[in-house]
């Protein structure tokens, strides 16, 4: 498995087990997602209590604990932000700066490419700015990376888009025993 990480934060923003693209320009993912519904039972013992003892019985506590959303932010725990249009401009522009600095040090011939696609981008953004929710790691680190997410044209189904050079990957083996199940809506 790869995990693509905040260069700045080093926050999980997602990971390869979801479908992915890279835009027609190169300079972003769209990054595929889903609404979820996780169910599980909570062990109340944990926190040193008896239901018997204490005459709760079944009926008045099940320990059953749902959860909904996105996949994407619930599996990577990625934090809700909350921009007026002129502060995205704001973080934008300094993120965007930052990015070059980065960029100039670590891959020099990206430099050129990546911010003249990215002022075009930007440019989207912006004038469909109402369009998006904006998601960043859980650090909420507000110098790192923000996922842009939308709905297709269906309404129904969401995707990230995630600048591409703001993230480096990481390979990650996994124990599969770890892994939860998880239903759809």
């Amino acid at each position: 498995m790869i995990i693509f990480k905040d260069i700045v934060s080093g926050d999980e923003m997602f990971s390869d087990i979801y479908k992915m693209i890279e835009t027609d320009d190169g300079l972003c993912y769209e990054v595929e997602a889903k609404r979820i519904t996780r169910t599980g039972k909570v062990d109340e013992s944990v926190y040193g209590g008896n239901a018997s003892a204490e005459g709760m019985g079944d009926e008045e506590s099940s320990g059953d604990l749902t959860e909904s959303g996105i996949d994407i932010v619930l599996n990577h725990n990625l934090q809700t932000m909350v921009f007026s249009k002129n502060n995205y401009k704001d973080y934008i522009k300094e993120y965007m700066r930052n990015l070059k600095k980065k960029l100039e040090a670590t891959n020099p011939s990206r430099v050129d490419p990546f911010m003249s696609g990215a002022k075009l981008k930007v440019v989207k953004i912006l004038a469909n700015f109402k369009d998006y929710e904006f998601y960043a790691g859980k650090s909420m680190d507000c110098m790192g990376t923000v996922g842009l997410l939308n709905y297709r044209e269906d309404g129904i189904t969401p995707y990230f888009i995630f600048f591409k050079d703001g993230l480096e990957l990481e390979k990650c083996v996994c124990n599969l025993h770890l892994y939860r199940v998880y239903t759809c809506d």
